[in-house]
């Protein structure tokens, strides 16, 4: 429960300006408002069969307002109230531009010429600079007007994000206490509210510090099946150390560490023969556990090197660098039913993986980066939201057609509805015909770089897969759009090295970045329940 005193029972949540009275008047009439221009002793109105009409002649919202001054109100109220606030600053705001429209007129009647020829210059002039002085007067109200506007929405999203996280929760006496002391009520009682639960500031600052060891605890994807081929090598970096992928003799992925026992040399360098990875160096061999089996040209001794948990499921090869037990259940990355997946597509990327991710959770700035690939067209909307559960790490785009999801530890799963490349249709994913599913890891390979696995499935014109060379193309287009993410996020990383908080002031948009940054730093501080999941660590 919440202490809201609404602004609309006793006028708009900022101070308002009401015209000269001198020169325009409003009367009441029923629950509507009519506005009047009074010029001297002449009285004009707007005509009821105006073009006008539709557009000025709107119901004052102040008659739907409940009076609910020190009431304690639920969720539902206080957001009605801050609706019915906007409501009332859209009819203020029609006010002041009638009145412009209004001052116009009266500036085309002094200067039509038949009024001319019985008027004196000097009275020309005196009335001119009286309208030229009424016209500033009430264009600056218009600005007044919007910037109110732009306020108001600003406060009902906020008041939103507040009910999506869970936050509007019942106060404590004191706050019931607090009383409405002038026409600006609604906004002490919002700061009143930000002052008890305040913002939650982020600080992504200064150059990126070691991994904590809290972190590793995951199953990791490092790499597609289908390229971890026998007799053949993947090398990583995962956490700054180096790793090579390679299948042993009963076709099981192994994970080992990519420096020999003996003199530390690279064994991605040597080659995989009978299930064993061998140094290019002398010869000797490991199997997947780490255990080195041939020693050529010496006695055989019982060396190991390091190895990590690695398992295969749904076509991707996993590790588990951590030092806690490994859980027993790997997540699913699996695309949704009916979809085919069509490329798989793996990039190293000079970014940390924390800003790869924030970029990949949001989509607010398509319109402004991704102009030359898949938003090439794409409008601006006024109002830009991520709806999810008070709870969630997963939800949908509003007004774009996708569903997005952040899976820990560092994936991103998205589906997207198209009626072809470059447009949407509908308002949410299941209006749409066709769709778009995208899988991106982001596997934190050190602290300037990230690899990238890149998996895209369409549940349309499964022909595609077919043709020739396809994945090329498939590439050329996933390079394209990232290469117009990475020249901006390697910029943030620039600063971010030199001190920038690249989370310096979140809004409303950035609610799904700001949760997995909240989500890491929990597990950074070692929290038993991680926040917007029911998991405990």
């Amino acid at each position: 429960m919440i202490t809201i005193v609404p602004a609309i029972a006793s006028g708009t949540s900022l101070p308002i300006s009401p015209p000269r009275p001198s020169k325009l008047k409003s009367r009441k009439v029923g629950d509507r408002i009519g506005v009047f221009a009074v010029f001297g002793e002449d009285a004009g109105s707007v005509s009821k069969n105006s073009s006008w009409g539709p557009l000025f002649d709107v119901e004052d919202p102040r008659s739907r307002a409940t009076k609910s001054r020190g009431k304690i109100l639920d969720v539902n109220q206080a957001l009605e109230l801050a609706r019915l606030d906007i409501q009332y600053l859209d009819w203020r705001a029609r006010q002041d531009v009638l009145r412009i429209m209004l001052l116009h007129e009266k500036v085309v009647e002094v200067l039509n010429p038949l009024a001319r020829e019985y008027k004196s210059i000097g009275t020309l002039k005196k009335e001119l600079a009286e309208l030229q002085e009424e016209l500033a007067e009430a264009h600056k109200q218009v600005h007044r007007s919007e910037a109110r506007v732009s306020a108001a929405l600003d406060k009902l999203a906020y008041m939103e994000e507040l009910v999506n996280d869970r936050l509007l929760q019942d106060r404590s006496t004191t706050e019931a206490d607090i009383t409405p002391s002038s026409q600006t009520t609604s906004t002490h009682a919002l700061e009143a509210v930000k002052r008890n639960h305040p913002r939650k500031r982020l600080d992504v600052s200064g150059p990126v510090s070691s991994y904590h060891p809290r972190l590793k605890n995951f199953w990791y994807p490092v790499a597609f099946s289908a390229d971890l081929k026998d007799d053949t090598m993947i090398p990583i970096e995962c956490f700054e150390e180096p790793w090579v992928l390679f299948r042993g003799k009963d076709g099981k992925p192994g994970c080992l560490q990519d420096t020999c026992a003996h003199r530390a040399c690279p064994l991605h360098l040597g080659s995989v023969n009978e299930g064993r990875i061998q140094c290019p160096y002398h010869g000797w061999a490991y199997s997947t556990d780490g255990k080195c089996e041939k020693m050529p040209s010496t006695r055989l001794q019982d060396i190991r090197i390091k190895s990590l948990p690695c398992f295969e499921q749904e076509g991707m090869i996993w590790i588990w660098p951590g030092n806690d037990p490994p859980t027993t259940i790997l997540p699913s990355l699996q695309p949704p039913q009916g979809f085919v997946i069509h490329a798989e597509i793996v990039m190293e990327l000079p970014v940390e993986h924390g800003l790869l991710l924030d970029n990949l959770l949001d989509l607010a700035h398509a319109p402004f980066t991704h102009t030359s690939t898949f938003a090439k067209g794409w409008s601006v909307p006024s109002l830009v939201k991520f709806l999810t559960p008070a709870s969630g790490l997963k939800g949908c785009w509003d007004p774009y057609p996708i569903d997005m999801e952040f899976r820990p530890p560092c994936m991103v799963l998205s589906t997207i509805g198209i009626s072809k490349p470059g447009k949407l249709e509908g308002k949410n994913t299941k209006q749409c015909s066709t769709h778009l599913h995208q899988l991106h890891v982001c596997l934190p390979s050190s602290r300037q770089k990230t690899r990238l696995l890149y998996r895209m499935s369409l549940d349309f014109a499964p022909i595609l897969k077919h043709v020739p060379f396809i994945q090329h193309l498939w590439r050329h287009f996933a390079e394209k759009v990232l290469n117009e993410d990475m020249k901006l996020v390697i910029g943030q990383q620039e600063r971010m090295n030199k001190g920038a908080n690249v989370w310096n002031w979140p809004v409303a948009y950035d609610k799904l970045g700001v949760r997995y940054r909240r989500w890491r730093d929990a597990i950074e501080r070692g929290e038993k329940r991680l926040p917007f999941t029911d998991s405990s660590i």
